[in-house]
C-alpha cells in the first residue's frame, strides 16, 4: 500500500467584508500578503451573498469586518462569510471585529432587556468562528460570552504613542468622563505620569444618548484634559463632558477614543469651542464627510496585523502588551 503524504504548512488567509476594506487592505500590506478576493453582493430584496474566489480547505482565516452603521448589515455579511469558509473546510476560522458589535448591551439594567452582546457571540460560533479578535471592548465580560479563544486587543499603546510627542505630562491632566471609564483612565494616568480627574454624570435610562454632568473630582483649573473614552457615538456625552471641564478653568481639551462611531450629529458637535482636538483609531471608516481640521485619525492597522501574526504563529498576544492583556 502507498503512503498518503499531508500537508503539514499552515496558509494565512484574509478575507474582508465591504464595511471598511481600506482597513483590511493595510492590515494585508503590515502582514505583507494579500487580501483574497469574494464575490460579495446584495440582492435586491436586501438578502447578502458571499463566496471566495479560491480554495481555503485547511486553512487558517482571518475574516476582518468593522460594523459601522448600517450594523445589522455588516454583521449579517460577515455571519454569511463565516459560514461559506466553514462549508469550505477551512481549518481554523477567526472573527477580526475591531469595534464589537452590540458591545454596549452586555448586561441586563432591567427587567425584559437582552444580552445582546452575548447573542453575537452564539451567532458567531453557530456561523462558524473558533475565535474573536477585536479592540477595546466596552466590557471585558464580553470575552466571556464566547465559548472559545477572544483576543481583546487595546489601541492605547497607538494612542500613547501619539500623545507622549504631543502633550506636556506637567500640565496634562487625565480625564474619566464618567465613572465606568475610571479603570482605564487610571492606566493612561499612570502611562503618562499625569494626574487623574473623574466626571460624575447622572444618565436617564429612558431618554438615550442623553446625560448631565454633575460635578468634577480632581485638579483640572489651568491644566490641559485629557478625555479618553473606548468610544464616541453622538458626541453628547463628550462635549458636555469639555464645556464642564472647561467652565472649570481648564485651558485645553484634548479628546482620545478608540472607535470613533460618529452618530448623527457627532462630526457638528464635536467641532464644539470647548473642544481643542479629537483623536481616534480608524477601527471604523470615517468618509471625508466626517473629518474636520481638529480630528486626528491613527491607523489600527500595524495592531490588528501583529495579533494576527502572533495568532497566527502560535504565538502570544498578551506579550504585545506587557502582559496586561
Amino acid at each position: 500500500m502507498s503512503s498518503i503524504r499531508s500537508k503539514t504548512t499552515k496558509q494565512l488567509v484574509l478575507v474582508t467584508g465591504r464595511a471598511h476594506p481600506a482597513l483590511a487592505e493595510a492590515i494585508a500590506s503590515e502582514l505583507d500578503t494579500e487580501l483574497v478576493e469574494s464575490d460579495s453582493r446584495t440582492f435586491a430584496n436586501g438578502e447578502i451573498y458571499a463566496r471566495f474566489s479560491q480554495s481555503v480547505r485547511g486553512c487558517d482565516v482571518f475574516v476582518i469586518q468593522s460594523h459601522p452603521s448600517p450594523i445589522n448589515e455588516w454583521l449579517m455579511e460577515q455571519l454569511i462569510m463565516l459560514d461559506a469558509l466553514k462549508r469550505a473546510s477551512a481549518k481554523r476560522v477567526t472573527v477580526v471585529s475591531p469595534f464589537y458589535p452590540y458591545a454596549r448591551q452586555d448586561k441586563k439594567g432591567r427587567g425584559r432587556e437582552p444580552i445582546s452582546a452575548r447573542l453575537v457571540a452564539d451567532l458567531y460560533k453557530t456561523a462558524g468562528a473558533d475565535r474573536i479578535m477585536s479592540v477595546d471592548l466596552h466590557a471585558a465580560q464580553i470575552q466571556g460570552f464566547f465559548d472559545g479563544p477572544v483576543d481583546h486587543l487595546f489601541a492605547m499603546p497607538v494612542l500613547l504613542e501619539h500623545f507622549k510627542k504631543k502633550l506636556d505630562p506637567e500640565t496634562l491632566t487625565v480625564v474619566s468622563p464618567d465613572m465606568g471609564r475610571v479603570r482605564v483612565a487610571d492606566i493612561w494616568s499612570d502611562k503618562l505620569g499625569a494626574p487623574l480627574a473623574i466626571i460624575h454624570k447622572r444618565r436617564d435610562p429612558l431618554v438615550p444618548n442623553q446625560v448631565s454632568v454633575h460635578e468634577i473630582v480632581g485638579e483640572v483649573e489651568g491644566r490641559t484634559c485629557l478625555l479618553v473614552d473606548d468610544l464616541i457615538d453622538t458626541g453628547r456625552t463628550i462635549v458636555k463632558a469639555a464645556e464642564a471641564l472647561k467652565k472649570n478653568g481648564a485651558t485645553n481639551i484634548v479628546v482620545a477614543a478608540t472607535h470613533a462611531v460618529f452618530s448623527p450629529p457627532a462630526t457638528e458637535l464635536l467641532q464644539s469651542e470647548f473642544i481643542d482636538e479629537v483623536v481616534v483609531t480608524d477601527t471604523l471608516p470615517l468618509p471625508p464627510e466626517k473629518h474636520w481640521d481638529r480630528l486626528t485619525v491613527l491607523s489600527i492597522a500595524p495592531l490588528l496585523a501583529r495579533a494576527i501574526h502572533e495568532v497566527f504563529d502560535d504565538g502570544s498576544v498578551t506579550s504585545m502588551f506587557d502582559g496586561a492583556a
